[in-house]
């Protein structure tokens, strides 16, 4: 990659030791394994909102779905304090061109969902948003998001990484020009990949881009956009990705041998029934296109969305 992908995230997975004891929670996955690609914005709501190190700890009480945060041995209110602080932050983050957010889980600022809430009783329901999270969704509606503990799902793993390496090459072709060619070839390159996450939507970005000539260009980009990060928030699926690896297939009708093509299905039928992960057909999929040298399949981000060296395909 020339340029590194800018994210923002909770600065205490960093290894910063800005938590309310002094110490932090370094997630050396993303510092050792992600860090080789992304940027790191990082932000404690805490500290810079002028919390001391060591503190009280924090918690939210009330409303789930306007919380106040509260000190939770002195019961001291900071809910105004923290989201004034909110508000202007993320208007200086939209300076950083952020492709996406890892928050940290359970924090009362930065956890992205199912926050602890207590009651008036005091009992606690996890059916809270942190406030500084709330405020950035909020502001940023169409930015992937994802909490560290979420990454250690592969599926949400793939999911998430896949958005924000697809949204860096979404910046990359607006910076080219709002023009109609750039348009078709970004859609072009990444057909079946919208295809592995959402059929219906595929064909309404591909009807969007086609009956595009009578509305401002501006207005398509606009809509197609939002298209773009619904259909990549949709979790690709066994029975989504065979589709795709068919439809690949199909492309070498012609060229394939018989025994060739029995052994592709026969790894078809592997991966649907999870005995190996994508990466294998994935991987022999790759090699006819490379041996045939398929022009439609060659540009096709599809086959290979993410470094391989992220091995997010390697699950089963």
């Amino acid at each position: 990659m020339e340029d590194k992908i800018r994210i923002g995230v909770s600065a205490c997975l960093l290894g910063q030791p800005v938590r309310f004891d002094g110490s932090h929670k370094h997630d050396r996955y993303l510092t050792n394994t992600l860090g080789e690609y992304l940027d790191f914005v990082p932000v404690c709501p805490e500290v810079e909102s002028g919390f001391s190190i060591p503190r009280e700890t924090l918690r939210l009480v009330g409303d789930p779905e306007a919380p106040r945060l509260v000190t939770s041995r002195t019961n001291i209110d900071h809910t105004d304090r923290m989201l004034g602080w909110a508000e202007k932050r993320v208007r200086e983050l939209e300076a950083e061109n952020l492709c996406g957010f890892i928050f940290k889980s359970d924090s009362p600022s930065s956890g992205l969902m199912r926050v602890k809430v207590y009651n008036p009783k005091g009992m606690a329901e996890k059916k809270g948003v942190g406030l500084f999270a709330r405020a950035f969704t909020r502001h940023f509606p169409l930015l992937p998001v994802e909490e560290e503990g979420r990454l250690n799902d592969p599926v949400l793993r793939e999911t998430f990484i896949e958005q924000i390496f697809t949204l860096k090459r979404w910046r990359e072709t607006l910076a080219l020009g709002q023009n109609m060619k750039n348009l078709v070839d970004f859609h072009t390159r990444h057909k079946l990949l919208m295809l592995s996450h959402s059929p219906a939507n595929a064909r309404l970005m591909g009807k969007l881009v086609a009956d595009s000539r009578k509305t401002p260009i501006q207005t398509v980009y606009a809509q197609y956009e939002n298209l773009l990060i619904e259909t990549l928030r949709m979790k690709s699926t066994i029975k989504k990705n065979l589709n795709v690896l068919e439809h690949i297939l199909g492309y070498f009708k012609n060229q394939l041998g018989p025994d060739e093509k029995q052994e592709m299905l026969e790894i078809f039928d592997r991966y649907r029934n999870a005995f190996v992960p994508l990466i294998v057909p994935v991987t022999l999929l790759n090699h006819y296109v490379r041996k045939i040298g398929e022009p439609y399949l060659k540009q096709q981000v599809y086959l290979n969305p993410h470094p391989i060296a992220l091995k997010l395909r390697n699950h089963a």
